[in-house]
């Protein structure tokens, strides 16, 4: 019998908000395939991020940043990152060098240790440092509170520092097994989502304060036109009234930037011409509605499930 050389494995990405996740988790896929923005708490679900090789398959999980929850959305969003740690292969254990090691980051590392899962800690950000000479007393700090660390690699995910002997770490955790997604596969989400996200990363980027945390956004029509166009028609949502006018900017100005970086990179994901029609709807609280959160956010039942369970104690 032939022996089976093939690495896989899921690789769950977890932290607290605003550490580098989604830039970590795009460095070592050498791509763009998750959104990124200088705000925390921007990635809201759970995402897949496929890199496959000649001999190994990684299944990098993203996830919403481990935090206390003060709003419903944070509720579903804590349930997803905690339940991401089940079941997994690995777990990349990401800090802030910049920060030092905080309450939240003990927390955080309290969770991970109750997942019993080999756990590589990821100290992110050291490009930003002057000094490096505490980043070990960091590591010890963790080390102390989750017991399951195999790992500690300092990294930047932004010039790439030390990326390459943290791809070979995680190889080398992962077990010998099967091929999951077909090679052309780098993300699990449907079209509507990924567009969905793309579009609320200009929101994110290009707006201030609460708006960023205010705002949703659905893709209520997709569909590609005789002419070969992608057509695609998207609600931006916010919660007030007085918000409706900051998206849309004076004489329309901010909506036309959103849509023109937001077109710009649907046309080069999708390899087509887009049409994108943009549109800013009111819905009131909708981060505490569950009917939106559910059915349009793309949160799924199971996450809901345990949320209402909690309420009901």
């Amino acid at each position: 019998m032939e022996e089976n050389i093939f690495k896989s494995g899921f690789v769950t990405v977890a932290g607290k908000p605003n550490v580098g996740k989604s830039t970590l988790i795009n460095a070592l896929m050498g791509q763009k395939v998750v959104i990124v923005s200088e705000k925390p708490q921007t990635t809201r679900n759970r995402i897949n991020c496929v890199l496959t090789e000649d001999n190994y398959q990684i299944v990098f999980v993203d996830t919403p940043g481990i935090h206390k929850p003060l709003r419903k959305i944070g509720e579903y969003m804590y349930n997803i990152a905690v339940h991401a740690l089940e079941g997994v292969d690995l777990i990349l254990f990401v800090t802030d060098a910049t920060e030092g090691i905080r309450k939240s980051d003990l927390r955080v590392a309290e969770v991970i240790n109750a997942s019993n899962i080999p756990t590589i800690l990821v100290v992110n950000k050291i490009d930003k440092l002057r000094d490096r000479s505490y980043i070990q007393n960091m590591i010890n700090q963790i080390e102390d509170v989750c017991n399951n660390i195999v790992e500690s690699i300092p990294v930047s995910a932004v010039t790439g520092e030390n990326l390459s002997e943290l791809k070979l770490a995680i190889i080398g955790h992962l077990p010998y097994g099967p091929q999951y997604y077909p090679e052309d596969i780098i993300i699990d989400k449907p079209s509507r989502f990924i567009i969905s996200e793309i579009i609320r990363e200009k929101v994110f980027n290009l707006t201030r304060e609460e708006i960023p945390h205010s705002t949703g956004v659905v893709v209520e029509e997709l569909k590609e036109r005789e002419n070969g166009v992608l057509y695609v028609r998207a609600e931006i949502y916010v919660e007030r009234e007085s918000q409706k006018p900051i998206i849309i900017g004076k004489n329309g100005n901010m909506i036309k930037k959103i849509g023109e970086l937001a077109r710009k990179d649907i046309e080069e994901l999708f390899e087509t011409k887009v049409y994108l029609d943009l549109y800013v709807k009111v819905r009131e609280k909708w981060r505490d509605n569950e009917n939106i959160l559910n059915k349009v956010m793309g949160y799924n039942e199971e996450a809901i499930r345990k949320v209402n369970k909690k309420a009901t104690r």
